[in-house]
């Protein structure tokens, strides 16, 4: 799964990178994004964007919006079909900028924390799915999931399953709501190649997502 992740630049940053316009919005790098926290996320709407989104997506048919803090994963081996996600996956794909994530492997009594990101050190786009929610006060809220999959070889002594992230090659494609070859879009759900990813043990102090400085990613 993917519970915890980065974003230790600006998006001012994340505009150079993925080729969009800087947004009328701020936010901070944050270094231990949570559940529930308002996220940028890159849609295309016509034109590529970013845009503010709550992490944990809520079905627009959903009457309980606490449903979406099952929703923050959606696995790709179910994504298209699953009743919760199949709607978002043929018309509201994203891309949700970072540059790490953080998984924690179960040592004893103990879990440890690792940070996990590109050896190149750039940002990256994990797959995305948006939901557009109506609140009964007819409030409209952007919501939000990580798809994830099988972890790689480097990360499995980890964790078994792990974020996707998109190739830079098949951005625009997912970006796209034109695109509808199922069997094109589930073949970009893979796990991300592991020679071009490291990973390094990290403070427990993660553990708590008020806890949230430069500090989470140094290596211990």
């Amino acid at each position: 799964m993917c519970g915890r992740f980065v974003r230790a630049v600006s998006l001012e940053d994340i505009a150079d990178e993925f080729g969009v316009d800087t947004p009328s919005f701020d936010l901070s790098p944050s270094y231990n994004i949570a559940p529930s926290q308002d996220i940028a996320v890159i849609v295309n709407g016509g034109k590529k964007s970013l845009a503010l989104c709550k992490w944990g997506l809520i079905p627009s048919w959903a009457k309980d919006p606490k449903i979406g803090y099952k929703m923050i994963n959606a696995r790709a081996e179910t994504v298209a079909e699953k009743p919760s996600f199949r709607s978002s996956f043929k018309k509201h794909r994203i891309l949700i900028p970072a540059t790490g994530f953080y998984e924690w492997k179960k040592e004893g009594r103990f879990k440890v924390p690792f940070h996990i990101s590109l050896k190149s050190g750039k940002p990256f786009g994990f797959a995305g799915l948006l939901s557009l929610w109506t609140s009964p006060e007819m409030k409209q809220i952007c919501t939000c999931t990580i798809i994830t999959t099988s972890a790689n070889d480097l990360l499995l002594d980890i964790h078994d399953r792990m974020p996707v992230i998109i190739q830079k090659t098949d951005e625009e494609k997912w970006l796209n709501s034109t695109e509808q070859d199922k069997d094109a879009l589930l073949g970009m759900l893979t796990p991300y190649p592991s020679d071009e990813m490291d990973y390094c043990t990290v403070s427990s102090s993660v553990n708590s997502p008020t806890h949230n400085s430069p500090d989470c990613i140094k290596p211990l």
